[in-house]
């Protein structure tokens, strides 16, 4: 696995991503597969990156790693459950719901979440529906 950090070319946002290899990463560009999570442009390039070294001080950072993605995981949670307790799921059909509670002055006294895909957003933003989109973590069993 090799991680680099990208750019967008149009908003200018910085984030990583992984990858399984670089000729993977260059697949995936070829094929316009590579988005920015803000502006969803294709036009994402990779920056200039400088390699992880592991000496004897890795096993604290490692450990600092651990505890942010821990503190976000569990800030991600709360959220989850916030919505699932206020806001009604639709699933998949979320942008046809979200159209007819404009379109059709569909009284709801709660909010809704579910499932669209980035072109379905893209189109609701566009039709004035405002929408917002975030990291979803499943829940595990074990």
């Amino acid at each position: 696995m090799i991680k680099y950090k990208l750019i967008c070319k149009e908003c200018n946002i910085f984030f990583d991503s992984w990858f399984s290899s670089s000729k993977e990463f260059e697949k995936l560009k070829k094929k316009k597969f590579l988005n920015c999570y803000i502006c969803d442009s294709a036009n994402v390039e990779k920056t200039i990156m400088s390699p992880t070294v592991f000496t004897s001080n890795s096993k604290n950072k490692i450990d600092i790693q651990d505890k942010k993605y821990k503190k976000i995981k569990n800030t991600l949670n709360e959220y989850q459950k916030f919505i699932k307790k206020n806001f009604d799921y639709v699933g998949e059909n979320f942008a046809r719901e979200a159209r007819s509670i404009i379109y059709e002055n569909k009284k709801k006294s709660k909010g809704i979440y579910g499932s669209a895909t980035k072109e379905e957003l893209k189109e609701l933003r566009e039709e004035g529906i405002e929408t917002e989109m975030i990291p979803w973590i499943k829940e595990n069993k074990n």
